[in-house]
C-alpha cells in the first residue's frame, strides 16, 4: 500500500533542484496509497548519496529538503532519483523505519519497497550472520543488506556482475510481493525495478516519437530453463584477472557494451534518444509528465541505463508475451486535482452524476433497451451455461456486489454467491470449471482479491474482473472484464467506485440475460431506470445542507450509531457503515433489519442514533415494521425514505431524508448518497482529515 516513485533522465539536462520537485511532487500524487513517512535519494557531489526520509506527510519530507543545505543548482545530464511514501507494516512509523532503506553508512545500495517479504526474518538471521548489522524494523532492509552481500561475495571472487544479473540472484532469495526501485553506488545512473504482486509502471518521455510503440522482453539464452539464476551469468567485466589466475578463462566484457538495443530509444541512426523515465506506483503520479506508460508484469526486471529501458525475465514461460505494449493513458490532470472542493473526497460524491453515466457510456442503448460489453461479449454464452457465480471482493467492492447479488440471481437464474476474499482463500472453497468467478476491485491490485483470483485460474474456472483502473493486475489476469470508467479515485473512502460498480454490475447481469424472453420487460424497466439515475443523484446531492445539519446536531457527540437495511438495503447499511467508521471513526454497524428482534433489539433507547433505509420495495411493509419496533422503544429514527412518503408521525424520528423514487433494484445506488454525505460532515465536523484516514491507505496490496 506504499507508494513508489523513481525519475531518470538522459541526456536531459536538470538541476538537482527540479529532480528534487519531480521526486516529492510524484510523492504527493501518491500520498493516498500511505502517509505515515516519506523519504527519497538522489545523487550527491562526491559519488555519494543524499538521503532525505521524515516521518508524517510528503509536506513534512519537503519542509526538511528545503532546509538542507544543498546545491540546488547543479546540473545532471544523466541522473537517477528514487522517493517512497509508506504505509507502516514492519516498524512504527519513525526516521529509521523510513525509505529508502541502504544496505550499509556508505549507502552502496537502496531501495524503496512496496508489499512484505514474507522470509524477511530469514534473511535477517543469514545476514546478521554474516555481520551485517541491522538499525530499522523493516523486511526492506533485508533486501538493501542482501544486495550488498551477495555484491561483495561476487566481487570477493573477482566479478562485478551486471546490474540485472545481481538482481536476479537477489530475487531468487526473496519470498512475498513486492514493487521495488533500487539505485546503486556502484551503478551509477542506472535504476532496477520489479514487481511481483504490487503494481509499478514506467511512464516515458520524449521530444521525439518512438520508434516503435513496445519494448522487447529480453529472456536468457536457454529459453527451457526455469533456473531464476543462470550457474554462470554473463558478466560485466573480469577482474583482478593477473592476481587471480582462475579468473583468465572468464568473458571479458567490456564496460559500456550493451548486450541488446532497446529499440524502442533510439533514432534511425541507432543513438539514444534524449529521456526521461518516470517509474511510479499509480498512474496519477506520471500523467503530469508524460501519457506514455509501460505497465509492468510480475516477474518483469526493468533495467535502466543509457537511456534505454530493458525488460528482463528470468525464463520463458509457455506462452509469454516477447513485448510490453506502450500506452497510452487516458486520464487528464485535472481528474486528479481537487478543483474548488477542499477535499478528494467531496469532490468524488460530487463527481457521481458524471462518473454514473460515464460508466453506461457507449454501452446502452436507451432507444432499444440493448446492453453491450465489449469486455465480455465474446464470453457470455460460455457464462450462461456456468452452474454458479462466485462473487469476490474486499470492503466497499463486495458491498457492491452484495448489493446486486439479487439482481443477477432474479435475472440470470443461476445460484450466487458472494465471498470477502480473505475468508474464500482462507477456506480454500470449492471451485470448478463450470464456475464464474467475478473480481471486483477499485485498484484491480487488492492483494486478498488477487490471491483468490490466482487460487479461481489453478482451479480452471472462468475469471471476470470489473475494476476501474486500466493495466491493473486483474484487468490483465481475468479471462475478461468490465472497466467501470470511474475516473481516478483518489479519496481512501471509495464513493464513486462504488456507484460505477454498482452499474457494471447490474449491466453484466442484463447482457447475460438478454436472451431471456420472459425477462424482456424487466430488461427495459431496468434501462429505463438507469436512463435516469445520473439526474437523480444530482438531486440526492441537493440534501447536503440538510445532511451537515443534521451532523452537527443530532450525530455530532455520538460515539456509535445504528443502520438498518433490509433486501438489497443491507448493502447500503453495510457501506454506509464502513463509511462513517473509517472517516469519522465513529463506531457504526449496518445490520439486517430482519434481524432486529434477534438480539439487536436489546440496543435500541432514546439515545442511540438509528438509520433505516425505508424505501419503497418489496419489502417495504417489513421494513415499517422495523421502524415501529424501534419507536415502540422510544428511538428517534433518521429515516431514509422515498419522496412523499411520511413513515411516522408524532414526532417520532430525528429526521427525514427523502430521495427519488428509482426501480427497486437500483435503489441503493441513490440511498447510499446520504451516508457518504454523512460521513463527510461528520469527519469535517471532528477536524478529521477526511482524505487521509489514520491506519489506512487507498490500495490495499498487502495481505
Amino acid at each position: 500500500m506504499c507508494g513508489i516513485f523513481g525519475y531518470c533522465n538522459y541526456l536531459v539536462e536538470k538541476s538537482r533542484g527540479e529532480i528534487l520537485e519531480t521526486l516529492v511532487q510524484g510523492l504527493e500524487r501518491l500520498e493516498y496509497r500511505g502517509y505515515d513517512s516519506a523519504g527519497l535519494a538522489v545523487d550527491g557531489d562526491n559519488n555519494d548519496q543524499l538521503v532525505f526520509k521524515e516521518i508524517g506527510k510528503v509536506v513534512a519530507l519537503r519542509n526538511k529538503i528545503d532546509s538542507a543545505d544543498i546545491n540546488r543548482s547543479k546540473i545532471f545530464s544523466n541522473h537517477v532519483g528514487i522517493a517512497h511514501t509508506r504505509w507502516a507494516t514492519h516498524g512504527e512509523p519513525k526516521p529509521v523505519n523510513c525509505h529508502p532503506q541502504s544496505s550499509d553508512l556508505n549507502n552502496e545500495f537502496l531501495v524503496v519497497h512496496n508489499g512484505i517479504i514474507t522470509n524477511y526474518k530469514d534473511i535477517k538471521i543469514l545476514l546478521q550472520g554474516k555481520g551485517f548489522v541491522f538499525d530499522s524494523e523493516t523486511d526492506t532492509e533485508c533486501i538493501a543488506k542482501l544486495f550488498k552481500h551477495i555484491y561483495d561475495t561476487n566481487l570477493a571472487s573477482g566479478i562485478e556482475l551486471d546490474f540485472h544479473h545481481l538482481f536476479k540472484q537477489v530475487l531468487f532469495e526473496l519470498e512475498g510481493s513486492y514493487g521495488l526501485l533500487v539505485k546503486s553506488s556502484h551503478y551509477p545512473d542506472e535504476v532496477i525495478a520489479t514487481r511481483k504482486g504490487s503494481p509499478l509502471l514506467i511512464g516515458v518521455k520524449t521530444e521525439r516519437k518512438l520508434k516503435v510503440d513496445f519494448v522487447d522482453v529480453e529472456f536468457p539464452q536457454d529459453a527451457n530453463s526455469s533456473t531464476p539464476n543462470p550457474p554462470n551469468p554473463p558478466q560485466r567485466r573480469a577482474l583482478n584477472s593477473q592476481k587471480n589466475s582462475s579468473l583468465n578463462l572468464l568473458p571479458v566484457v567490456p564496460e559500456n557494451l550493451r548486450r541488446q538495443i532497446s529499440r524502442s530509444f533510439v533514432n534511425d541512426e541507432g543513438e539514444p534518444l534524449p529521456v526521461e523515465f518516470f517509474l511510479s506506483s499509480d498512474p496519477s503520479s506520471v500523467v503530469q509528465h508524460t501519457k506514455k506508460v509501460l505497465f509492468l508484469e510480475d516477474d518483469d526486471i526493468a533495467h535502466i541505463y543509457d537511456g534505454e529501458l530493458h525488460i528482463h525475465r528470468a525464463s520463458r514461460e509457455i506462452g509469454a508475451s516477447a513485448t510490453r505494449s506502450i500506452q497510452t493513458l487516458e486520464i487528464e490532470l485535472a481528474e486528479i486535482m481537487k478543483g474548488p472542493y477542499k477535499h478528494f473526497m467531496a469532490k468524488e460524491i460530487f463527481e457521481q452524476p458524471e462518473s454514473a453515466f460515464n460508466t453506461m457510456r457507449g454501452r446502452i442503448d436507451f432507444i432499444n433497451h440493448t446492453v453491450k460489453l465489449g469486455g465480455v461479449k465474446s464470453w457470455i454464452s460460455t457464462i450462461r451455461r456456468c452452474r454458479r457465480i462466485i462473487m469476490i471482493a474486499c470492503g466497499t467492492s463486495y458491498h457492491s456486489c452484495l448489493a446486486t447479488r439479487s439482481t443477477f440471481e432474479e435475472l440470470t437464474e443461476i445460484p450466487v454467491t458472494v465471498e470477502l476474499a480473505s475468508d474464500f482463500v482462507d477456506r480454500r472453497s470449492p471451485v470448478f470449471r463450470d464456475d464464474t468467478c467475478i473480481f471486483v476491485s477499485q485498484s484491480g491490485e487488492t492483494a486478498d482479491t488477487m490471491t483468490a483470483l490466482k487460487y479461481c485460474i489453478e482451479k480452471g474456472a472462468l475469471t471476470v474482473g470489473v475494476v476501474n483502473s486500466v493495466g491493473s493486475s486483474i484487468s490483465r489476469q481475468t479471462h475478461c472484464g468490465v472497466h467501470i470508467n470511474a475516473g481516478p479515485e483518489i479519496g481512501v473512502a471509495s464513493t464513486k467506485a462504488y456507484t460505477s460498480q454498482y452499474i457494471a454490475l447490474v449491466m453484466i447481469a442484463l447482457s447475460l440475460s438478454d436472451d431471456r424472453i420472459s425477462a424482456v420487460n424487466r430488461h427495459k424497466e431496468i434501462i429505463d431506470g438507469l436512463k435516469d439515475i445520473p439526474q437523480q443523484i444530482k438531486k440526492v446531492l441537493q440534501l447536503e445542507q440538510k445532511i451537515k445539519k443534521l451532523c452537527e446536531t443530532v450525530l455530532h457527540d455520538q460515539r456509535s450509531l445504528l443502520l438498518l437495511g433490509r433486501g438489497a438495503q443491507f448493502a447500503s447499511a453495510l457501506e454506509g457503515a464502513l463509511k462513517i467508521k473509517e472517516i469519522s471513526y465513529m463506531h457504526s454497524e449496518g445490520v439486517l433489519a430482519g434481524e432486529l428482534k434477534h438480539g439487536v433489539l436489546a440496543l435500541v433507547d432514546d439515545k442511540l442514533p438509528i438509520i433505516i433505509f425505508a424505501t419503497r420495495d418489496s419489502l417495504f411493509t417489513e421494513v415499517q415494521n422495523a421502524i415501529a419496533q424501534v419507536t415502540a422503544r422510544s428511538g428517534k429514527p433518521i429515516i431514509i425514505c422515498n419522496e412523499g412518503d411520511d413513515l411516522v408521525k408524532d414526532g417520532n424520528t430525528s429526521a427525514t431524508l427523502e430521495v427519488p423514487l428509482t426501480v427497486d433494484c437500483l435503489q441503493g445506488l441513490l440511498n447510499i448518497i446520504p451516508l457518504q454525505l454523512t460521513s463527510y460532515w461528520l469527519a469535517v465536523g471532528k477536524g478529521i482529515d477526511v482524505d487521509f484516514p489514520r491506519n489506512l491507505a487507498k490500495s490495499v496490496t498487502v495481505a
